[in-house]
């Protein structure tokens, strides 16, 4: 990893950490915020946690910052929305700009960018309603995994093995008031690398009992099993971490990020999506991830405070 830019932490100046939000997420921002706030007040950092329950605008008023560090999962925080209204009261922020944040949010676009690139997706089908079902079958046949294009933290997703099942599963998603889509199910190992400052942390193995790695799985569940190191050899890990490095430059995720992908069951890689605010609590994978290159808790967050001080907006 390259060395820290800053060592006093006066030069971040004061700093606001949102967190909360309203998207289905919020629970997740509450306790990453929290670790973040208590992270950065420990490094000695001038911090100030503030709750966003409605508009940023708000939460921000009257107060003076010098920058943002966002810990709001989701539709809100990690969707561009809050990334404009920074750039419009001229407060630079951690992580991707308005673009990569608005496209790395819908898994739907991400994946269109990826497949006009010529990167290793899943087929998809975009689902409108019942009388779509059929087709849907015929493309991609059982099972899919159908999903919510704008939610995270697996939200709304639901594995379908007929067409009963398929309906049921199109219900649930379209409850999150933004495109559905049923994925071919990838028989295979799943893998998630991190992404800090341009560099590739190592990549995780996720195991799990539940059918697929889902919200409980990810934050309750004390059966799933991380395997860091992943169990790849030295060659195939560095083109896992290649391959995600540009999955992220194709949407111009910048900063830092986390990249989901399967290896499946032939040997290709395949990617799923890439979050732009990972989450940051005790079973949060980009921590753990640093761990295993000797950067603890408290240096990840200072580092990824580092990702503000350059000019905030859409780089590479």
């Amino acid at each position: 990893m390259k060395p820290l830019q800053i060592k006093n932490p006066s030069e971040f100046g004061k700093v606001a950490v949102l967190l909360g939000g309203t998207a289905a997420e919020r629970e997740v921002s509450l306790n990453s915020g929290n670790a973040v706030y208590q992270a950065l007040k420990a490094g000695g950092v001038d911090a100030v946690a503030i709750d966003v329950t409605a508009s940023p605008i708000d939460a921000l008023a009257g107060q003076r910052f010098d920058r943002v560090f966002n810990v709001i999962h989701g539709r809100g925080g990690e969707d561009g929305v809050l990334q404009a209204v920074l750039e419009a009261l001229g407060l630079p922020y951690t992580g991707s700009g308005v673009l990569a944040s608005a496209l790395a949010m819908d898994k739907l676009r991400t994946k269109l960018c990826w497949q006009g690139a010529g990167l290793p997706t899943p087929r998809w089908f975009l689902l409108t309603g019942d009388q779509d079902l059929d087709t849907c079958i015929n493309a991609l046949g059982f099972p899919v995994i159908v999903k919510p294009a704008q939610e995270g933290s697996s939200i709304g997703m639901s594995k379908a093995h007929n067409r009963e099942e398929l309906a049921a599963a199109l219900k649930l998603a379209s409850q999150y008031r933004c495109d559905v889509y049923a994925e071919q199910w990838i028989q295979g190992q799943e893998y998630t690398i991190g992404m800090l400052n341009g560099e590739a942390l190592p990549a995780i193995r996720l195991e799990t009992p539940h059918t697929f790695y889902d919200f409980d799985a990810k934050y309750r569940a004390n059966t799933t099993q991380y395997h860091c190191p992943c169990g790849l050899d030295n060659e195939r890990e560095k083109e896992l971490q290649a391959l995600a490095l540009k999955a992220c430059q194709t949407v111009s995720v910048s900063g830092w990020g986390r990249v989901d992908a399967f290896i499946d069951d032939s040997g290709r890689l395949q990617l799923i999506e890439v979050n732009t605010v990972p989450g940051m609590t005790d079973h949060s994978l980009v921590p753990m991830a640093a761990k295993a290159v000797g950067i603890d808790f408290q240096e990840l967050v200072w580092r990824i405070l580092e990702t503000s001080m350059v000019a905030s907006g859409d780089q590479a």
